[in-house]
């Protein structure tokens, strides 16, 4: 039976947020095939002496399932390190459904996404009771489309937990969009450039404000937009830890 291509998150950016079981197999690939722009080249500090690494920012689908299907004929241990988390934004189904064809099996590694080390970044939580129990992740359409029932606009009717990727080049776009699905133009906004990178840099603003805050800041890439109430002031206790509410571990 052939060898499975390993396919595993690399977190965020910082090198040490790569889960325990991505570190394993990354350390212990033959062939990692790594996504150059937006992977932090640290992370192939971990692999063994004699690696072979391929950047896939220089290749196209064809060349990168080529790499993956000489490594596991020949019993080589492949992986492909993908950024943050490879369920968001990874491509990862083009790629699993050229591996059906040549019969080649694989397993995922999840890793920490981006959006998660943003709000980490920010010392934040999505969630807050009575203000937000729900996150959007999405992203505003570019060069790729999005489904016209998707737009920015339509969520931000719920007005609640927001996290954009791909969109802050667009960032007077996007809060004009906002505004026009509902947020107030009082909503409290953060763009994080690179969370948990060495050179991450954290704007905040509200929608008033906020892309001139960004373009002051120079940032035009690799960066996350975060909007809602879960940013400001306003919070409330949770349940859990309410000395007077019982559950199932504390009477």
């Amino acid at each position: 039976m052939l060898n499975k291509i390993h396919f595993v998150g690399a977190g965020p950016g910082d090198k040490e947020l790569i889960t325990l079981k991505g570190y394993k197999l990354l350390s212990n690939a033959d062939v990692v095939i790594y996504a150059g722009s937006l992977v932090n080249p640290e992370l192939l500090e971990y692999c063994k002496e004699g690696c072979e690494i391929h950047n896939s920012a220089h290749m196209d689908l064809h060349q990168i399932i080529e790499v993956m299907e000489k490594g596991v004929r020949e019993g080589k241990s492949v992986v492909r390190l993908q950024t943050g988390d490879f369920s968001i934004y990874g491509s990862i189904r083009e790629q699993v459904e050229e591996l059906f064809k040549l019969d080649i099996d694989y397993d995922c590694t999840p890793g920490v996404s981006s959006f998660l080390g943003a709000a980490s970044a920010l010392g934040v939580e999505y969630t807050v009771p009575e203000i937000s129990q729900s996150v959007v992740i999405t992203r505003m359409e570019g060069r790729t489309p999005v489904p016209e029932k998707e737009s920015i606009e339509s969520f931000a009717k719920h007005q609640t937990s927001m996290a954009i990727f791909l969109s802050v080049q667009d960032i007077e776009k996007v809060v004009e969009r906002l505004h026009e699905g509902g947020y107030p133009m009082d909503t409290p906004i953060a763009v994080v450039y690179k969370a948990t990178w060495s050179d991450e840099k954290i704007v905040k603003g509200t929608l008033q404000d906020i892309a001139k805050k960004v373009k002051e800041n120079d940032i035009r890439k690799t960066a996350l937009i975060l909007v809602g109430q879960f940013l400001g002031k306003e919070y409330n206790n949770s349940k859990l830890y309410d000395k007077d509410f019982k559950h199932e571990y504390r009477q």
